[in-house]
């Protein structure tokens, strides 16, 4: 399975874990209003539950986004290493694009 389709799947787990605390949230909100002390604390599990999955989601989610973020700087370092002059001159070509571009506004 590649990378990129392991951080779609963990980002949609992420989003029906918010999903559940919000409504985790939501159902703690009225048991505080019409429910007994027993119901909160329920309530107030359940919601803790939630959030500890959550967290370990978004803590799996990310894991593959700050790998792929390592490679690239590695790569961009490796490359502006090996052709440092080259990168001067994509970087002057740029600065002159985006100077000329605001120049005409």
């Amino acid at each position: 399975m590649s990378k990129m389709h392991e951080f779609e799947r963990a980002g949609g787990k992420v989003a029906n874990d918010f999903k559940a605390i919000i409504a985790d949230g939501e159902d703690m909100l009225k048991a505080a209003a019409t429910v007994s002390g027993e119901g909160l604390a329920v309530a107030r599990t359940k919601f803790e539950g939630r959030l500890k999955s959550a967290r370990a989601a978004l803590a799996d989610a990310s894991q593959p986004v700050l790998e792929r973020t390592r490679e690239t700087a590695a790569a961009a370092n490796e490359y502006v290493r090996g052709n440092p002059w080259s990168v001067v001159g994509i970087a002057l070509a740029a600065g002159a694009l985006v100077g000329y571009l605001a120049s005409r506004k």
